[in-house]
């Protein structure tokens, strides 16, 4: 993995953020808007969307990831307002998705993997096309540092975040053999809207919390490097870079 010392130059190139309006979606939009990109928010936040692509002179789609139909919306209005898609930040995510106990909550479980995973599915089956259009491109996919370890709190959210990182290494290869890589960037605790139930515990027991700003610059150092179906992790106190998986033993 070799980053590129100048950063991500956005010259020209086109992003599309779901889950865009607010936290880290709005935070990257932010700075891909200072690097030069044109961005596309798409979210279900209208208000907060609508207001942000006017201050970053982008667009707004209303996109629930959970349907496929919209995500191929959104990336066809990146392509006919702004010419074409390089990049696609599939950012969209909740938590909590109930238990497996008496905590089961059918409707919690379906929105939780609907956006945490099926919305990062169908969101790279609707970039791809564009992407390969302009000769190549980066898909970077939200996932978190519980796709990396156990998540007893929150086991719901743990799987779909696993079954992201999954993806993101079984597509990267492949799809790095037509110029579109393809990573997950792995937060632990970032301050945003999704933190705020546990928020206070995490205070109290002197849990440190992730500045959203380090979570942008672990992004730019994804769009900088040349690696693909990597999980960059991203930790107080640490530089961010590809978790390193261990091989698994082979036949005998």
């Amino acid at each position: 993995m070799a980053v590129d010392d100048r950063g991500f130059d956005g010259t020209g190139k086109v992003a599309l953020i779901t889950g865009g309006a607010n936290g880290i979606g709005a935070a990257v939009a932010r700075r891909l808007a200072e690097d030069g990109a044109r961005v596309v928010l798409a979210d279900v936040d209208a208000a907060a969307g609508t207001a942000l692509a006017k201050e970053l002179d982008g667009a707004f789609v209303r996109c629930d990831v959970r349907e496929p139909a919209e995500s191929e919306a959104a990336v066809a209005a990146a392509v006919e307002r702004f010419g074409g898609l390089d990049v696609a930040f599939l950012n969209a995510g909740v938590a909590g998705g109930g238990g497996v106990g008496d905590d089961f909550d059918l409707a919690a479980y379906r929105r939780a993997m609907g956006i945490n995973f099926d919305g990062v599915f169908f969101g790279v089956h609707a970039a791809l096309p564009a992407l390969r259009a302009r000769g190549g491109g980066d898909i970077v996919a939200t996932a978190s540092m519980a796709a990396l370890t156990a998540t007893p709190f929150d086991p719901v959210y743990g799987a779909n975040k696993a079954a992201v990182v999954g993806l993101v290494r079984a597509l990267g290869p492949k799809l790095a053999e037509e110029g579109v890589r393809v990573n997950a960037l792995c937060p632990s605790f970032a301050d945003t809207d999704i933190l705020t139930p546990m928020k206070g515990h995490l205070q109290e027991t002197g849990f440190p919390i992730l500045d959203v700003a380090d979570v942008v610059e672990a992004f730019i150092r994804i769009l900088a490097a040349d690696g693909a179906g990597e999980a960059w992790y991203v930790v107080p106190g640490r530089p961010s870079e590809p978790f390193k998986f261990r091989g698994v033993p082979g036949p005998r």
